[in-house]
C-alpha cells in the first residue's frame, strides 16, 4: 500500500482548472485482471480508488493510464479505469501488438485511448535499428485513428533513431525526460537530439519520475535539464507523477516471482517541483493542463 499523504499548507496556489497527471498506473488484485505470463516484475496492490483519492487531494481533475508492462497487451485493466472516468476525466495508453485490427483499435479509441505505448527501457531493448522499426509499426497502425505513440527508452537510442522518429506519421511522447542522467552535463550525449525534437514539435516530452534520472533529494539535478526542454518548446510539454511508482531499489534485480514493492515518493512535491520548474504562470499553465488537453484530446 501507499504511505499517506498530507496537504502542503501552501499547496492552493496552485489553483488550475484541468490540470492533468499523464502518467499513471493502476494494479487492482490479480484475481481481477491478472498479469501477463511473461512479465518482468510483479507489482503490489495499487486500486483506482487510492489514485483517486490522491487526484482529488491534489486538485488533479484529469488523468491519464499509461497500460503497464505486467498485463502485456491484455488492456483490461486500463479499460476498468477509462470506464469509471469518464470522457471527461480519464484518457489511456494502450500496449498493443500487431494482431490488433483497425476495428479492436477504434474500440480502444471509443473507450478513451489515444495512445500506444512501446517500452523499450524496461524490456532492456537498446538496439536503435530494432527500437526504429518498432516505432514505425506501431506509428503506422495507429496513425488513422489520430492517436501517438509513447516510448520510454534512453538518449542514446532516441539519438540513434532521430531520423526515424521525424518521419513517424505520428506525434512522439517520449517518457520519463528521456531517461537522461541528471548527474551528467546539459551537453551529454544525445540530449541535444531530443530538445532538437522538441523543438521541431515533433517529440513531446513527459516531466514525470524524475527519480528515474536522478539520486539526489529532491532531485535539484533534475532542474536545468527540465528548464532546457522547456524553453526548447513550451508547448511541447507534460507532467506525470508515475504513480503508483514501480521502480525496484538500485541494485535490485526484478524478479517477476516476488512481489515488488513501490517506491514512496511525495507527489504534492512533484507537481509544486514541476510548476517551479515551469516558471511564469503562463508555462505553467501549459505544463500542467493546455498541452495535456491537445494532446490526450480532452
Amino acid at each position: 500500500m501507499q504511505p499517506p499523504f498530507t496537504v502542503p499548507a501552501d499547496f492552493k496556489k496552485l489553483d488550475l482548472a484541468g490540470i492533468c497527471d499523464c502518467h499513471t498506473h493502476i494494479f487492482p488484485p490479480a484475481e481481477q485482471f491478472p498479469f501477463a505470463v511473461k512479465r518482468n516484475y510483479t507489482p503490489a496492490i495499487a486500486t483506482l480508488e487510492a489514485l483517486n483519492a490522491l487526484h482529488e487531494a491534489m486538485g488533479v481533475d484529469r488523468v491519464v493510464l499509461a497500460h503497464p508492462s505486467p498485463y502485456g497487451t491484455d488492456n483490461s485493466s486500463m479499460l476498468f479505469a477509462l470506464k469509471a472516468w469518464g470522457p471527461k476525466r480519464g484518457r489511456g495508453v494502450a500496449v498493443i501488438d500487431e494482431s490488433f485490427s483497425q476495428d479492436d483499435l477504434r474500440r480502444l479509441h471509443a473507450a478513451g485511448v489515444r495512445g500506444v505505448r512501446v517500452n523499450l527501457e524496461t524490456h532492456g531493448h537498446n538496439d536503435p535499428e530494432s527500437a526504429a522499426r518498432q516505432l514505425m509499426s506501431a506509428s503506422k497502425q495507429v496513425a488513422p485513428l489520430g492517436w501517438h505513440v509513447q516510448v520510454y527508452t534512453n538518449l542514446e537510442v532516441i539519438a540513434g533513431m532521430q531520423d526515424t522518429i521525424r518521419a513517424l506519421p505520428t506525434p512522439l511522447v517520449v517518457d520519463h525526460f528521456g531517461k537522461l542522467d541528471a548527474s551528467k552535463p546539459l551537453n551529454q550525449p544525445g540530449f541535444d537530439t531530443l530538445c532538437a525534437l522538441v523543438q521541431s514539435g515533433k517529440a513531446y516530452v513527459k516531466l514525470s519520475a524524475p527519480y528515474r534520472i536522478s539520486e539526489l533529494p529532491g532531485y535539484p539535478d533534475g532542474e536545468p535539464f527540465a528548464r532546457a526542454l522547456i524553453a526548447a518548446n513550451p508547448d511541447r510539454m507534460v507532467w506525470g507523477t508515475d504513480w503508483p511508482h514501480p521502480m525496484p531499489p538500485k541494485g535490485i534485480k526484478r524478479d517477476p516471482s516476488v512481489i515488488e514493492q513501490f517506491r514512496p515518493e511525495d507527489d504534492f512535491a512533484a507537481l509544486t517541483r514541476i510548476a517551479k520548474w515551469a516558471g511564469d504562470p503562463i508555462t505553467v499553465k501549459k505544463v500542467l493542463v493546455d498541452n495535456a488537453a491537445r494532446l490526450y484530446d480532452f
